[in-house]
């Protein structure tokens, strides 16, 4: 990999930044700035020791530094430069760090990069081990590939969307966890992570196209195998997983709230019937009754109102940690104070120096090197110069390019 003067500069200051011990540690990434999943994707990178230098649009960058951080969670771990990569200027300046580094990532349409400049070739004749990761949600080809969207778009075009919701209702669109963050930048820091792996060996860069629909369909690639196979149906509601079964399912407590059950094993299952008082219903009765699927309305409404009769709580406090496969369904303040999240550390300040704020730590958790969560940069271009001149640019270079406005 390569090592920076960036890196060991950083590496040697005190600050917050200089505590690198991931698996990762020793990579440099060059994030051209995107939004929302390219964020994600260099976050998950940098929370695992990667150094990642963003290059935010000079039009961004502030006249007058503001007083306080104001970027979120998925812009931690980083620091920023401003450039105008309108300019020819501009461009070089990006050129010559993607010389020095060994990732390059970015999230525009094909084809926009290579009118930049920075595109691919370009930056592979400049760095041949490098590795340039593109994130879009059509892809690199193919029909929709210059169309706009957004995740709900694309996770509409896998068949997810129209999978989840209720029996005889509309599609819910699923927040935008399947495109955005999983099926995009986690897919991008994945394929990343195995280009990284691979150019140790053979020394040649490459290029990962990490699209958002072929990143749902890898997840979604089990219920398509399920519906080849009949054992999924076009109609929300009625399938296994879908909110059709009596066992894997969320009811309504006593109080208005929600609890999850999801026991499919058989002992499993039993645990639940017994706890519930539904062992000897005849409804339940039988060795495959479980798994027919004429009688899971009529079991639903059971549980039903079984789950109707005490409050989530007192659910909880008879099921919660059995082997029951039960859970509370928790609101986002609920699931921050968990005692199970609590106890894992899971949760961390957003802004360490002022304990404030919150976001979730570092994972996956490594056992020799863990990654770490390290504050990001206090505004677009905050570190433009620390950047430059960590990677060789002269005090008078960077003071022309400033002035020509390729940088800011």
């Amino acid at each position: 990999m390569t090592q920076s003067r960036f890196v060991s500069e950083i590496n040697d200051s005190p600050s917050p930044r200089s505590v690198v011990n991931g698996p990762l540690s020793g990579v440099t990434v060059l994030e051209l700035a995107g939004i929302g999943a390219l964020p994600f994707g260099a976050m998950m990178l940098a929370d695992m020791g990667a150094d990642v230098i963003r290059v935010d649009r000079a039009a961004e960058v502030p006249l007058e530094p503001p007083a306080q951080r104001g970027r979120s969670a998925l812009d931690r771990g980083r620091l920023s430069i401003g450039v105008d990569l309108k300019t020819k200027t501009g461009v070089e300046t990006v050129l010559r760090l993607v010389e020095q580094v060994d990732v390059l990532v970015e999230s525009n349409r094909p084809g926009v990069a290579e009118r930049l400049g920075v595109g691919p070739d370009v930056c592979l004749a400049r760095n041949p081990r490098l590795v340039y990761g593109r994130l879009t949600g059509w892809g690199q080809d193919g029909p929709l590939a210059q169309a706009a969207g957004h995740d709900l778009n694309y996770v509409s075009l896998t068949g997810a969307v129209h999978s989840i919701g209720p029996a005889g209702g509309a599609p819910v669109p699923p927040l935008q966890i399947l495109g955005d963050f999983a099926g995009g930048g986690m897919l991008l820091a994945y394929g990343v992570a195995c280009a990284l792996v691979e150019v140790s060996r053979s020394g040649r860069g490459q290029v990962v196209d990490a699209a958002m629909v072929d990143g749902v369909m890898a997840i979604m690639g089990i219920y398509y195998s399920m519906a080849n196979g009949g054992m999924w149906t076009e109609q929300r509601g009625t399938n296994l997983f879908d909110g059709g079964s009596h066992f894997y399912n969320v009811y309504e407590t006593a109080d208005g709230r929600y609890v999850s059950v999801a026991p499919v094993e058989p002992q499993f299952y039993a645990l639940l019937l017994e706890a519930t008082g539904l062992e000897s219903d005849p409804d339940f009765t039988g060795a495959a009754s479980q798994w027919d699927r004429a009688r899971w309305p009529v079991m639903r409404a059971k549980l039903a109102a079984v789950f109707a009769t005490r409050t989530r709580d007192e659910w909880c406090a008879l099921l919660e940690g059995t082997d029951t496969c039960f859970a509370p369904v928790l609101t986002l303040g609920e699931a921050q104070t968990h005692p199970h999240t609590v106890a894992r550390s899971t949760l961390v300040p957003l802004d360490p120096e002022t304990g404030q704020g919150i976001q979730v730590t570092a994972v996956p958790r490594f056992s020799r090197t863990p990654g770490s969560v390290r504050p990001g940069s206090h505004h677009p271009g905050a570190d433009t110069d620390e950047v430059l001149s960590a990677h060789g640019f002269s005090h008078d270079e960077i003071a022309s390019l400033r002035s020509s406005g390729a940088i800011r």
